[in-house]
């Protein structure tokens, strides 16, 4: 970078201090990740200072409260900031999301007088006018940036579908295609957008930092692709057979109905997302060329294969790791990015330690406590079909090393007195993981059990939730005997 293309230092020496909003959100905290990597000083903008404490960076950064509706809030949080990343938007807070950006745009505009550089990452802006008619979403995006370029100097940078895992565009792509082997589409998925990883963009976000030749507009991308192409490849790396049929109907605000039916995307997001791809939405990517030539955006291609890491074995449950976010007591269900978690919870009278007895002692020729029969079942059915059944049993009746077998699983990790984690080695559509923590709690223990499973194509989604109603009393009925089993031991640790 040439010396007249960067922002010039503050005068009393200082470094150049960073301020992001949307830290909390899918890009701002993986954005902020990478800036703490580099040595960055690193402001976050959060409207509830308590959640954002309990994030894994919060002490590598400076929090402050605030709120962009809050023009005095804004104030303190931009006081000594030289560049900021905007990087909110607030399509499934209100239904009014147009009109609270536009203000909160301004707000910004009006607080960051004293600014160098506001960098802000909004969308593609499609060809035709009438797509903004069609997309108060786009118009919104493309309205937020007008009004950062008009009172600040602003880089806007542009994208189309951000893939990378938990993505919103990349989970539509995955959930229509892994769980309908055929479908009916509106002709509009023949439309070509511009996707980018997300690893790229945020490439894009860290390189025109400082760079006063980067103000204005940027487009960002990789080779444009239909949206049918997008969930084929997505198809082909997975080595799942899909039939797509366009077919001239099928209205946007039905189809994103649809997708929110079909998939665990919430309609505020499956909306926008439909709306984004009725009309061609192309950048012209050569100014980013000729600005960032050290940055080869992948291929979509790669992007899904990356993305797709995230569930591998090993990966899934640590990410969606669920100490100090387990409900209070009873059962939650989530399915997202893939994966659907399965999470029962109870407050043990019992110590750390006695609690992780109880549940590491499980299997082997003790059995699983509870429908003796039932595992017993599901271990014939699993040798009938090439799996190891049950007959492997367990090497010790009370310790476990990590990688050895138990029944059919495999212990993947061993944490005494605090975690016990089972990959699943029998036949099953996909991937399994059983999980079982002991978090200490004022008064007792807590006893937090997670089933995982990533499932494989349509039948995979077909066996997880045709096996639901058994997992729900076989599994509710281990936590209370797990429970009961620590207690026990809580009074007579010799048992």
């Amino acid at each position: 970078m040439s010396s007249d293309a960067g922002l010039e230092a503050p005068a009393d020496g200082r470094p150049i201090q960073v301020l992001i909003t949307g830290g909390t959100g899918y890009v701002g905290g993986r954005l902020l990740l990478r800036l703490l990597e580099r040595g960055e000083r690193v402001r976050v903008l959060v409207r509830d200072l308590e959640r954002a404490k309990a994030r894994g960076w919060s002490d590598d950064v400076e929090l402050v409260q605030g709120d962009l509706l809050d023009v005095d809030s804004l104030r303190a949080a931009l006081e000594g900031i030289d560049v900021a990343y905007y990087l909110v938007h607030s399509m499934c807070a209100r239904d009014d999301f147009a009109e609270v950006d536009r203000q909160a745009a301004h707000n910004f505009v009006e607080a960051g007088q004293q600014l160098k550089q506001v960098i802000y990452l909004g969308g593609i802006a499609p060809a035709s006018s009438s797509a903004f008619d069609s997309s108060e979403h786009l118009s919104s995006r493309n309205e937020v940036g007008e009004i950062l370029r008009a009172g600040l100097p602003t880089t806007e940078l542009r994208a189309g579908p951000v893939i990378g895992g938990g993505s919103a565009s990349f989970e539509m792509v995955r959930y229509l295609t892994e769980r309908l082997p055929a479908m009916v589409a509106p002709r509009w998925i023949l439309n070509e957008v511009q996707p980018v990883s997300v690893r790229d963009a945020l490439s894009y976000l860290m390189a025109v930092k400082g760079r006063t030749d980067a103000f204005g507009i940027i487009d960002i991308g990789t080779e444009p692709l239909t949206f049918k192409q997008m969930m084929e490849r997505y198809a082909e790396v997975r080595g799942l057979p899909r039939l797509i049929v366009p077919v001239p109907v099928l209205a946007p605000r039905l189809a994103a109905l649809w997708v929110g039916f079909v998939t665990p995307i919430p309609n505020c997001l499956a909306v926008p997302l439909v709306e984004g791809v009725v009309h061609p939405v192309l950048g012209d990517t050569r100014r980013a060329r000729s600005l960032f030539p050290e940055i080869e955006p992948i291929s979509y291609r790669k992007a899904v294969e990356l993305a797709l890491q995230k569930t591998d074995a090993g990966e899934v449950v640590t990410r969606w790791s669920i100490a100090g976010g387990a409900p209070d007591s009873g059962v939650r269900l989530v399915d997202e990015e893939g994966v659907v978690r399965e999470v029962r919870t109870q407050v043990v009278d019992a110590s750390p330690e006695s609690l992780f007895r109880a549940f590491s002692s499980l299997g082997g020729e003790r059995g699983w406590r509870v429908w003796n029969w039932a595992w017993v079942a599901r271990g014939v059915l699993d040798q009938l079909v090439g799996g190891p059944g049950l007959r492997r049993g367990r090497r010790d009746p009370d310790v476990l090393y990590p990688g050895e077998a138990l029944d059919f699983w495999r212990v993947e990790e061993y944490r005494p007195h605090s975690l016990l984690r089972l990959r699943a080695e029998m036949k099953v559509p996909g991937r399994a993981w059983l999980q079982f923590e002991a978090i200490p709690e004022e008064g007792g223990t807590r006893l937090v059990q997670t089933a995982f499973f990533a499932p494989t194509g349509f039948f995979g989604w077909l066996y997880w939730y045709g096996i639901y109603p058994f997992h729900a009393l076989i599994f509710s009925d281990m936590v209370k005997a797990v429970a009961r089993d620590a207690e026990a031991l809580e009074l007579d640790p010799k048992r």
